[in-house]
């Protein structure tokens, strides 16, 4: 149920100037209830409310999505790139070494770029991407055992 006052997935796809389909309301959706999902993971949420889609589409859709800011693209290293629905703030990561689960930080400080840099090179930064490397509780309790 969505609140009164709230955009619909439609309405937010309008906004950013996107054409409004079945597939792109079920891909924003497919995201926005998920949890740093890769390409994979979306094409199945998508086919689960759609029936079929073909990668390339997932793809095509995502990019869209991101240029537009309605979905923000992560890629960890050593891992495939992860699709999330917060979108707008300048948050961070945590990703586990060992099975690779991921989860948002918010900024330990101030407004963003939550970090300065030490020399911007002339540039105007307005974003910094922090991600913190470790284990997650699981996998620490199966590293102990």
């Amino acid at each position: 149920m969505i609140a009164p006052g709230t955009p619909t997935t439609a309405e937010d796809l309008r906004g950013a100037g996107l054409r409004v389909t079945a597939a792109r309301v079920a891909l924003l959706e497919t995201v926005r209830s998920g949890d740093h999902l890769d390409v994979e993971a979306i094409a199945s949420g998508v086919r689960d409310r759609v029936g079929h889609v073909s990668l390339q589409a997932v793809y095509e859709a995502l990019h869209a999505l991101t240029a537009a800011g309605l979905v923000r693209r992560i890629e960890p290293a050593g891992s495939p790139a992860r699709y999330e629905g917060r979108v707008g703030d300048n948050h961070h990561h945590v990703v586990c070494r060992s099975c690779g689960v991921v989860a948002d930080v918010d900024c330990a400080t101030g407004e963003a770029p939550c970090l300065n840099a030490s020399d911007d090179h002339g540039f105007t930064i307005d974003e910094a991407d922090v991600i913190y490397w470790g284990l997650c509780p699981d996998c620490s309790s199966a590293r102990a055992s």
